[in-house]
């Protein structure tokens, strides 16, 4: 009794460690954290709730972008996103093109929405903008 009770056990334990690994290997977050390490593109965002802030990563800067839920002519969508980095310093070798495909990479989601980037972002891409 006691050895199949030990056996039960085993077993149980063997499933949640499997369970546990393919838990952290779909997660969201740890796919973020791997394409900010390699510097590749990563959109991580619940579209469903608007309230919670997306992240999306690029050339291995991390930027935020803040939602905000407005009326369109047939329904209430996402109207406006201000997106920003808290790491500045890592803005060094990204390029006016870079920005104008993280804005197509984000109209891809929200078609409806203006996108504002925030200060130095902003500044940078309005100046670039009479440039060409």
């Amino acid at each position: 009794m006691f050895v199949l009770l030990i056996r039960l056990v085993l077993i149980l334990l063997i499933v949640f460690i499997i369970y546990r690994i393919f838990k952290y290997l779909l997660n969201p977050k740890r796919k973020l954290e791997l394409a900010h390490e390699k510097k590749e593109f990563y959109f991580l965002d619940d579209q469903k709730n608007v309230q919670k802030n997306f992240l999306l990563t690029y050339k291995g800067v991390l930027f935020e972008g803040e939602k905000y839920l407005g009326t369109t002519d047939k329904a209430f969508e996402v109207i406006s996103i201000f997106v920003f980095t808290k790491h500045i310093h890592l803005l060094k070798g990204i390029y006016y093109d870079d920005f104008k495909y993280l804005e197509r990479r984000i109209k891809e989601v929200y078609p409806h929405a203006v996108i504002d980037w925030k200060s130095p972002i902003k500044e940078f891409l309005t100046n670039n903008t009479r440039e060409r």
